[in-house]
């Protein structure tokens, strides 16, 4: 038996041939692979060791003796500075080196730091959370230029509506969140039956890269005509969906009975807003969400870069992160309880079901950009034909050759004065140039508290729109004939 000394061991033996040959000497290892590798991970580790020394010799020998442009410049002031921290030194074993002592205590100090910063027990209630893909559900509509548009009814069905809201979907959100949370038997109380649609790209509706505000209410107007709305309709809108809904009281203020808006997105940088709203307005926001505006309104290509994971996530993360901001007392008892987590995440993953983040850069660079049209445009106010001295004259003493212009329907806002994403400045230069909107100014309410889940806030809303609620227009027509009936057996002699 021979032996082969090292790293690894090797053992020889003799095995006769069996054809009866001449023995032939074979080796076999004794280490396993793992163990093979592992050594040779622990070779490479010495290797970098002894490199690491000889690149600190090389500094020291270089940089840090007396005559080194580093110990000239700095070495003064250095043992200035560590002679006032020697006394330190006192706290340390004697035979410990305070560089390097001093050196591992800082290091474990910043550890020490990083573990105080992660918070175990909110790793434990908010699991990851894949994004997951459903199959397609939505009714879909064929609009003039041949795209499709998905929509959704809740409500009373199209004969028996007595009242008509149609609803465009904010940011990250799809046809899926209409009125988060109403429940169908307030909707059949007040006889409304709400339509909410996915914008294009969003959801399963078809993209539509050339859009503009102009567009968007053009596609309204052919979604309410394909499903059967013939008189006129309210908008109900919340948050950058109300960018939208602006544009359709602008463009068919004929076909809108009136608009609620809640926590209503303008142009943040809209040229009408005066220094102070300004302010107030960019005050409220985080840097990440100000980053955003800014490169949607110079540089829109970089949005790709920079927010690809936000727009189009492959695991859900916290409400705050993926819209940039930091919520209020209410909002944080909202986004926490489980029923509004649910629906978020349903409403995320819908919205983004087509992978394709370009839909997303559109909505925000529509949302800063000129929208073609001012809001002061649908103030009330009486337009006169003016052309030529005469009708100049005749409009002075008579009201016939004056119409109304701007959207002549009622407009009510209600506005969280707690909400720090769209800011209740916003509101407050609405108030200034539309001074016939009705605001409900909403104390300590925030972003999402008054619109998600909240059974009291959605009746003291139709209740503000429609007034007393008189159930569906069917069932009142039954109810009369009915009494007819009664009173002409009643009248019938016996």
């Amino acid at each position: 038996m021979a032996e082969v000394r090292g790293r690894d061991t090797w053992r020889a033996s003799l095995i006769e041939d069996s054809d009866g040959g001449d023995p032939v000497a074979s080796f076999e290892s004794e280490e396993s692979f793992k163990e093979q590798v592992l050594g040779f991970v622990m070779a490479w580790c010495e290797i970098l060791v002894e490199l690491g020394r000889g690149f600190g010799d090389i500094l020291r020998q270089n940089l840090i003796n007396q005559d080194s442009y580093l110990v000239k410049k700095f070495g003064g002031p250095f043992s200035k500075l560590s002679n006032r921290f020697c006394f330190l030194n006192d706290f340390l074993p004697e035979d410990r080196d305070p560089l390097h002592a001093w050196s591992v205590v800082f290091f474990v100090f910043i550890l020490a730091l990083l573990a105080i910063s992660v918070d175990p027990s909110r790793e434990a209630v908010a699991p990851i959370v894949k994004v997951r893909k459903h199959p397609p559900g939505a009714s879909r509509v064929q609009l003039p230029d041949g795209r499709h548009m998905a929509y959704h009814e809740q409500g009373v069905s199209a004969d028996a509506a007595r009242f008509s809201l149609v609803a465009p979907h904010a940011f990250l959100s799809s046809r899926l969140a209409g009125l988060p949370g109403v429940k169908a038997s307030l909707l059949e109380e007040y006889g409304i039956r709400l339509v909410t649609y996915d914008l294009p790209g969003f959801g399963e509706s078809d993209p539509y890269p050339n859009r503009n505000l102009n567009s968007s209410a053009m596609d309204v107007l052919h979604l309410v005509n394909a499903v059967n709305i013939s008189d006129k309709f309210w908008l109900l809108c919340h948050s950058s969906g109300c960018t939208h809904a602006w544009a359709s009281l602008r463009y068919i203020p004929e076909r809108i009975a009136g608009a609620a808006m809640l926590a209503p997105m303008i142009n943040p940088y809209d040229p009408h807003m005066t220094k102070e709203e300004t302010k107030r307005t960019w005050g409220k926001w985080l840097p990440r969400r100000k980053m955003m505006y800014s490169l949607a309104r110079r540089f829109p290509k970089l949005l790709t870069l920079f927010y690809w994971k936000s727009f189009l996530p492959e695991k859900h993360d916290e409400i705050d992160k993926l819209l940039s901001f930091s919520p209020g007392k209410k909002d944080k008892l909202v986004i926490e309880e489980p029923e509004f987590e649910e629906f978020w995440q349903r409403d995320v993953e819908e919205s983004v079901r087509q992978g394709n983040i370009r839909p997303f850069i559109e909505e925000i660079v529509l949302q800063i950009s000129n929208w073609g049209f001012d809001l002061k445009e649908l103030h009330v106010q009486k337009k006169c034909q003016t052309r030529g001295i005469l009708l100049w004259l005749k409009s002075m003493y008579s009201q016939e050759d004056c119409e109304l212009a701007g959207f002549l329907g009622l407009t009510h806002i209600w506005q969280g004065l707690d909400d720090r994403v769209v800011p209740a400045s916003m509101m407050e230069y609405i108030e200034r140039i539309l001074p016939e909107a009705v605001i409900h100014k909403l104390p300590n309410e925030g972003h999402f508290s008054y619109f998600y889940f909240c059974d009291q806030c959605h009746k003291q809303i139709f209740a503000t729109l429609f007034g007393t609620p008189q159930g569906p227009v069917e069932r009142q027509e039954e109810t009369s004939l009915e009494e007819e009936d009664k009173e002409e057996v009643l009248q019938v002699p016996v």
